[in-house]
């Protein structure tokens, strides 16, 4: 019985990839579905994949929101799909790295259930304050956290378990602070608490932050990553403004597990001319992202890498696992 179960197994995977293969053909004109499970810069960064793909392969590509659960809804649907490249996900790096650490339990395997095709950006995120601390820079911040112990609340979108939340965890951690957690689905509602000094703190991704900040209502004081960001290339890095803190994180295209080498090789040589177009170059680095042009196998590693380090992270903040 076992080696008939193994058998129809392998017969099943062949004819997967069979499938697949065929998704080759110049005669295939299937349309490709990139799914996308957050909104704002990732939807956007999404459909310029999309018509990248459409021009490269000749073939309709449409972008698909499947909003909800932290990206969860949209990894699901694709790990649940044919690998034969019509059916795509763009995600952060966040269920990947992080959510296996901040989950009990996840209903897909991060490493064994996808297939890294290519990696699209790297981003921050940022550190801004509003009309209610007064501060001017982060030194000014700490001071009046300190000061303001239970009223020093850092909010941070898109909410728990994302980058947002533990940088601002992190900043705690180097600081001695205490700053409660306020989660927000949306930047957008907490730049509104920012602004109207409802909320003192956010930690968020950095272009919605740049009009607000450009506008005098609030001002960004660090951002997140290695280098200052070029739309506000005034704005120090943690680091420099004497926090020991660094992170950012990336973006990613990625099939079903299972997808004939040849197809991600076809997939990931689709995406490479988005790299060289300074239009679309420019269009990323709008949204505050820095394009990554890595292979699949190099964003399978360097994600593999970020899912070790958060495990640290989680383990040394004594953030406790939620239920999925």
């Amino acid at each position: 019985m076992r080696t008939r179960r193994n058998t129809l197994q392998t017969l099943a995977a062949g004819a997967l990839s069979l499938a697949a293969g065929r998704a080759l053909s110049q005669d295939d004109k299937g349309a490709i579905t990139v799914l996308v499970g957050a909104a704002s810069s990732m939807d956007f960064t999404a459909r310029l994949i999309a018509d990248q793909l459409r021009d490269s392969l000749g073939r309709t590509a449409v972008v698909q929101p499947r909003l909800g659960a932290g990206q969860r809804l949209a990894l699901g649907d694709v790990r649940r799909a044919a690998p034969d490249g019509r059916t795509l996900l763009f995600a952060t790096s966040g269920p990947f790295a992080i959510f296996p650490h901040i989950y009990t339990k996840l209903e897909y395997d991060p490493a064994a259930d996808f297939t890294p095709i290519a990696g699209i950006s790297s981003f921050d995120v940022a550190l801004a304050t509003g009309p209610l601390t007064g501060a001017t820079d982060l030194r000014q911040l700490i001071e009046w956290a300190k000061a303001a112990k239970g009223n020093a609340m850092f909010g941070s979108a898109p909410g728990n378990g994302s980058l947002s939340h533990f940088v601002g965890i992190s900043v705690n951690m180097a600081t001695g602070l205490q700053m409660p957690h306020v989660p927000y689905k949306d930047s957008g509602v907490g730049i509104v608490d920012l602004v109207s000094s409802r909320l003192p703190i956010m930690i968020t991704g950095l272009s919605p932050l740049v009009e607000m900040h450009k506008a005098g209502k609030i001002r960004i004081l660090a951002v997140s990553g290695e280098k200052r960001s070029p739309l506000v290339p005034e704005v120090p890095t943690l680091r420099e403004a004497g926090v020991n803190v660094s992170s950012s994180t990336s973006t990613g295209v990625f099939g079903p597990a299972r997808m004939p080498a040849e197809l991600v090789a076809q997939l990931h040589g689709a995406l490479q001319p988005m790299f060289s177009n300074p239009v679309i170059r420019d269009k990323l680095a709008g949204q505050g992202m820095t394009p990554w042009q890595v292979t699949g196998q190099q964003l399978a590693a360097s994600l593999a890498e970020e899912r070790k380090r958060f495990e640290g992270l989680v383990k040394a903040s004594g953030y406790v696992p939620e239920a999925s």
